[in-house]
């Protein structure tokens, strides 16, 4: 049987990693897909650098069109990453009949859908495994090994940059700032890691994970998004006393009215498995009604890693090539002609608990006007602790840990609470998740 020819397009830190990869377990690949699977062209603009990692055993190009339109190529890898140029790209491979692997969590977020739909009418395949969670094998989970089940919801650390953050900083009691250059320092962070610390990657990942789980199109544009950048060492180290652990969590949870689809930093009982995943690992919950809580645990990012994720879905394409197009794995999971209009709840309709840190005078009855406020607006508190003046101050700290509330509910009575005379400056609230 012929092989499989690949066109790659960018051999940056994944592309080579698939390289290197796909040629060092050639044998193994070639037994579980029962053909050899081969890159014979390079699309990248560092030629010399593309030449020097191939090492004369493919063709070499600049154009990535060149690729997308090669008769000879059968799919089309495209890890070049970002909006315009990869859309276009993987628009022409399709047209062109190629079945596309990418890593691409930004571009299907915001174009999915129309990428999905050219590739349906094509009767091409479209493989993203490694857009999500790096080598962590999460979208087959969700699309193939959880399919009798109905989930119910999917909480995951899915930005392994945040996670070195937030662990550094509750290991080693740094702030922010300081932490975030030492991530720079170590390779964990991009020289602009906006798309990291502002929770952008996350929410990428979890609009494809929602959609896959729940039936939905791909809606990036509904997702709530919060990064860690506002996050103040003094609250993890609260945290951390109240038993809970701060992580940058991207969730989506199916309720009666609709669908839950948000990335923030939470508490998360420090008890759970999920609380104790530090560094740059990545880990999913899933909680479907047959098989309750699975978690899938591992290095969401890294050129090996990314590289499995990359070869196992040209492996599925190598062995359902030759299968009628109507009866393949569908993209989202679903059949098209069941996927649901379900609606992405604001994120003012979320009900969870939250965590409340105020300043406030010492002085006696503060602590009653603002239970009395949040009874106002039916919070409950779960738990409260208050913290002991420093030498010298007038204003303390009290930590309020509330029961589940809808977010209007708690943004209204916050508001109120900065309004009172003994409440100094604003109160800071972060989200409690027990992940039961």
């Amino acid at each position: 049987m012929e092989a499989i020819r690949v066109g790659l397009l960018g051999i940056g830190t994944v592309g080579s990693g698939t390289w290197h990869v796909l040629n060092r377990n050639q044998s193994e690949i070639m037994g579980r897909a029962g053909r050899e699977i081969k890159i014979t062209m390079v699309a990248d603009h560092h030629t010399e650098r593309a030449k020097a990692v191939v090492g004369g055993q493919c063709e070499v190009v600049s154009d990535g069109n060149l690729v997308v339109t090669n008769p000879d190529i059968d799919i089309v890898v495209e890890l070049i990453g970002g909006y315009d140029a990869a859309k276009d790209l993987v628009l022409k491979a399709i047209a062109n009949g190629k079945h596309v692997v990418t890593a691409n969590k930004a571009l299907l977020a915001v174009h999915g859908d129309t990428i999905f739909r050219a590739a349906k009418d094509k009767g091409v395949i479209i493989a993203f495994e490694a857009a999500v969670a790096g080598g962590i094998p999460i979208i087959k989970a969700l699309r193939e090994g959880l399919t009798a089940n109905r989930i119910e919801w999917i909480a995951g650390i899915i930005n392994g940059t945040t996670n070195f953050i937030l662990s550094e900083m509750r290991e080693k009691g740094l702030d922010f700032d300081t932490t975030l250059k030492a991530a720079q320092t170590l390779g964990y962070a991009e020289a602009d890691p906006t798309f990291d610390i502002e929770g952008i990657d996350a929410a990428h990942k979890a609009t494809l994970m929602s959609a896959i789980a729940f039936g939905i199109p791909v809606q990036f544009d509904k997702i709530h998004v919060e990064g860690i950048t506002r996050l103040d060492s003094l609250d993890i180290r609260y945290a951390e006393q109240l038993g809970y652990r701060i992580k940058l969590l991207g969730i989506t949870r199916r309720m009666e009215n609709g669908i839950e689809l948000r990335v923030h930093p939470a508490l998360i009982p420090a008890e759970r498995l999920i609380a104790n995943v530090e560094g740059a690992m990545n880990a999913v919950l899933v909680k479907s009604d047959a098989v309750g809580a699975s978690l899938y645990y591992g290095k969401g990012a890294g050129a090996e890693p990314t590289a499995s994720a990359v070869i196992a879905d040209l492996v599925d394409i190598a062995r359902l090539e030759a299968v009628d197009p109507e009866h393949r794995v569908p993209y989202l999971a679903f059949q098209p002609d069941a996927m649901r209009d379900t609606p992405i709840l604001p994120i003012s309709e979320v009900t969870t608990s939250y965590y409340l840190r105020l300043k406030v005078k010492d002085q006696p009855g503060v602590l009653a006007d603002i239970t009395r406020l949040l009874a106002d607006h039916s919070i409950s508190i779960d738990a409260f602790l208050q913290k002991e003046p420093r030498e010298g101050e007038t204003l303390v700290d009290i930590i309020i840990l509330t029961h589940q509330t809808q977010e209007k509910n708690i943004n209204a009575a916050i508001a109120q609470i900065e309004k009172l005379r003994t409440v100094a400056g604003s109160v800071t609230r972060i989200r409690l998740e027990e992940l039961e």
